[in-house]
């Protein structure tokens, strides 16, 4: 008989959460979570959210999310077309996104993808925002985000973005 699923949780990251063992095998990754997230959150430059089992503080998962603008001439022309002319259009940046080596292949990715777009839709609800931005690191980043429907910005394949119409559809 199979051991039933570990019901994980995603909260703020804060002074309780263990950083020091988690590895998604991409260093960069790695060392921010475990030397600039918690000084990021504390300045206020990004929200991190970790990935924790119930009753463990040791962090599996995490993503950042902070304010962030894009000039409408990077949209693909038939979205600029819509939206009003402005220079900047505030969107909400999903700065980084990893899960430790010992989840990969179980979701956890997707998972931690999805409560960081309901939080940015809620943002913007409150702030206005038009879109989620990612920078996929590499190709296998940039696969992953487009599986869930986000479209590079023109000139810029690595720099994607999903609408906030698109993002609220989700949770509909």
């Amino acid at each position: 008989m199979a051991a039933a699923p570990v019901p994980y949780g995603i909260e703020p990251l804060d002074k309780r959460h263990d950083r020091s063992a988690f590895s998604c095998g991409v260093e960069a990754l790695d060392r921010y979570l475990k030397q600039q997230a918690r000084q990021d959150v504390d300045k206020r430059v990004a929200a991190a959210f970790v990935l924790v089992a119930p009753a463990a503080l040791q962090v599996l998962g995490y993503y950042t999310l902070s304010a962030s603008t894009i000039t409408a001439d990077a949209l693909p022309p038939e979205l600029a077309r819509k939206i009003p002319r402005y220079p900047q259009l505030p969107v909400v940046l999903l700065g980084r996104l990893a899960v430790d080596s010992t989840l990969k292949g179980c979701q956890q990715g997707e998972f931690l993808l999805m409560d960081a777009l309901r939080r940015s839709r809620d943002a913007a609800a409150l702030i206005g925002a038009m879109a989620v931005l990612v920078e996929a690191k590499d190709k296998s980043a940039e696969a992953f985000y487009r599986h869930f429907g986000f479209q590079p910005l023109q000139g810029q394949p690595a720099r994607l973005f999903l609408s906030m119409k698109t993002v609220a559809a989700l949770f509909e």
